[in-house]
């Protein structure tokens, strides 16, 4: 009777048909059931893999109309470049305009998730063993995803995007000993020339992506293997080697769902709300210059520009050496080996899958602290002119004020645990409600 009233129900039919060629229900046990964190700061890798999803279908919309050529055409009368000509002509079509705009703004919050999701695990220790391979790949997530969006500057090839990556091949070009090489394989031969927008159009849309996907599986395919990191709290909750969360599916895909609704809603409404580059307005390429100021995310490398003093100028190695150079790309370069040697420089024997709270932590929490301030002068240094600023005051703020937040932090920091310790070193205050619980003590490793 039991196997009768199975039969009878499709939707144990359709999984005992799925169980038999793909074994389904050790797939769904397997993976369909792996437990998820449901704190708010883990949603920060799903903000920013959701960012790119919006990206790629907003950018398949674009490219159906996108003329990846500066041969010059007719509009409204006027010659201009294919590719500007495109970038008009999409504007005045049905959702033209407001996709291009969702593109964009996605490709700032895209941005700013990984960001945010690399300073969360950084102050909480997560780069440590076993997680270090993880930690190299959301630092190349985030530079690649910088240079993704650098190479659409280009594209709409207005006198803004022109001018902008113009500021780019000049410091390609300053690189020691391959600047000139380096520069012409990137832009196709002398910036601007008629290979440097389909050489672009590749980057953006074929090359990047594909990269972004690769490192993006890595990515998920390591979080997989090594579970997820959790809060401190979900020791005590769960027990050890126990994920405090919600499985897969159905909670967390239904989160992911709504969140993903919520996060394409939102960028709809900010790209009405906030229209951004109107490419009509700065025109065609043409013999003036306008004042150009990069995205926020590339405002701090171009305030560095500015703050190295120009007097800098020797020979090494046969290499010219400059304020461009040191400013473009050495300060830069030391920035990125820096983010990809930070778990190596910060080494744990044990295996660490709890947050490691900032506060604990002083010495790191400090560094980081100190870091940023120095990347906030740098991009208000960007800006000197506008807000009336000397560069030799930004100088001097950009050396004291990292070290002065850094000792303040660590101080603080310092001061406040040996406040706790006293409390909880103090005399044993004896109650008479309460169980006498033996404390949960600290895992030595997560295995399965």
């Amino acid at each position: 009777m039991a196997t009768e009233k199975q039969e009878l129900n499709p939707l144990v039919s359709r999984q005992s048909w799925l169980d038999e060629r793909l074994d389904w229900a050790r797939f769904k046990e397997k993976y369909l059931r792996k437990p998820f964190p449901v704190h708010s700061s883990f949603f920060l890798g799903e903000i920013a893999l959701f960012s790119f999803i919006v990206l790629v279908l907003t950018g398949i919309f674009l490219a159906l109309s996108y003329v990846p050529s500066t041969e010059l055409v007719k509009l409204d009368g006027k010659d201009m470049p294919a590719a500007y000509a495109s970038v008009v002509q999409n504007d005045h079509t049905p959702f033209g305009l407001i996709v291009r705009q969702v593109h964009h703004w996605a490709a700032h919050l895209m941005i700013v998730a990984i960001l945010l999701h690399l300073l969360r695990i950084f102050f909480t220790g997560l780069y440590k063993k076993p997680r270090e391979l993880n930690w190299v790949v959301g630092v190349l997530l985030l530079g690649l995803t910088v240079f993704a969006a650098f190479s659409g500057y280009l594209l709409p090839f207005d006198q803004f995007a022109v001018t902008a990556t113009g500021i780019g091949y000049n410091i390609a070009r300053s690189v020691p000993w391959v600047g000139p090489a380096l520069a012409n394989f990137i832009f196709a031969g002398k910036f601007p020339s008629t290979a440097t927008i389909p050489r672009f159009y590749a980057y953006h849309v074929m090359l990047l992506p594909l990269i972004l996907i690769i490192l993006v599986g890595l990515h998920l395919l390591i979080m997989f293997k090594q579970k997820h990191s959790q809060p401190p709290y979900a020791l005590r909750r769960a027990g050890v080697g126990k994920i405090l969360g919600v499985p897969l599916w159905p909670h967390q895909t239904l989160l992911m769902a709504v969140l993903f609704l919520v996060l394409s809603g939102s960028l709809f409404i900010v790209a009405g709300l906030f229209p951004v580059h109107p490419v009509e307005y700065y025109g065609p390429p043409g013999p003036a210059t306008p004042i150009v100021k990069p995205d926020w995310y590339l405002l701090w490398p171009y305030g560095a520009l500015k703050l190295i003093p120009g007097w800098i100028n020797f020979q090494f190695l046969g290499a010219t050496i400059n304020s461009e150079n040191v400013g473009g790309v050495v300060i830069p370069g030391l920035i990125l080996l820096l983010l990809l040697l930070i778990p190596f420089l910060d080494r744990s024997r044990e295996s660490v899958h709890y947050l490691e709270l900032p506060r604990e932590h002083a010495a790191r929490t400090a560094f980081g602290m100190a870091v940023l301030v120095f990347f906030g002068v740098l991009m208000v240094a960007g800006y000197n002119e506008e807000l009336g600023l000397s560069v030799g005051a930004l100088q001097f703020t950009a050396l004291l004020a990292p070290l002065v937040t850094g000792l303040f932090t660590y101080v603080l920091l310092a001061a406040l645990r040996r406040s706790r310790e006293s409390v909880r070193d103090g005399p044993e205050i004896v109650t008479s409600v309460g169980a006498n619980l033996d404390p949960v003590k600290d895992s030595e490793d997560l295995r399965r």
